[in-house]
């Protein structure tokens, strides 16, 4: 897939205030910090799409981005900020879980987990709640560039183990960085494989 357009289109603080459910919808999650921003910038080829910062939290809103007139990008809010108010972490919470619930054009989270450290908790968490609610997602293991290979082939492993604990079979994994463009061409290749089935599902 070639990326033509990707222009901004809205952020709202609400599943219900979201953009015509139309076309195709992929969102992008992952812990603060985790390199969201950077990877989405990467996809479409433009440094400065998705707002990315040194301190973690910049995005605080869901953010609908329109790609080739055909299909939309979303990007979430991190999950795991603990330098924000209690108060600002459950109306974060919230606000993803109903629009992962309840946005009827959503094709596929892509959650983002960083390749750098062993499994933590909160996200095996997340993954179990996608698969309780039958969200489809797909991992992708970020800044694969800047940890040694064998760290990163070790903490992906046992990432894997971890996950057959509780899963029959183990979610798609993709590996990605966004200095390198690795993992760019599956991650749109996935997305133009899936974007000919929404049509049935409208």
């Amino acid at each position: 897939m070639d990326i033509k357009t990707a222009t901004f289109a809205v952020s709202n603080s609400t599943y219900k205030k979201c953009p015509k459910p139309d076309k195709p919808e992929y969102a992008f999650i992952g812990r603060s910090n985790v390199g969201k921003s950077s990877l989405i910038n990467m996809l479409v080829g433009n440094k400065t799409l998705a707002k990315t910062g040194a301190k973690p939290g910049k995005t605080q809103l869901i953010n609908h981005f329109e790609i080739n007139h055909s299909w939309f990008l979303v990007d979430l809010p991190g999950y795991g900020y603990a330098r924000i108010s209690k108060t600002s972490r459950e109306k974060w919470s919230k606000m993803i879980e109903e629009y992962l619930l309840y946005r009827e054009n959503l094709m596929n989270v892509f959650l983002l987990i960083d390749s750098r450290i062993p499994p933590q908790a909160i996200d095996l968490d997340f993954i179990n709640f996608l698969g309780l609610n039958g969200i489809p997602f797909t991992i992708v293991f970020t800044k694969i560039d800047k940890g040694k290979q064998r760290e990163v082939d070790a903490n992906i492993a046992v990432f894997r183990k971890r996950l057959l604990e509780t899963w029959e079979e183990v979610p798609l994994m993709l590996r990605s960085s966004s200095v390198t463009l690795k993992g760019k061409d599956e991650i749109l290749s996935l997305i133009d494989k899936i974007n000919p089935l929404f049509e049935n599902i409208e």
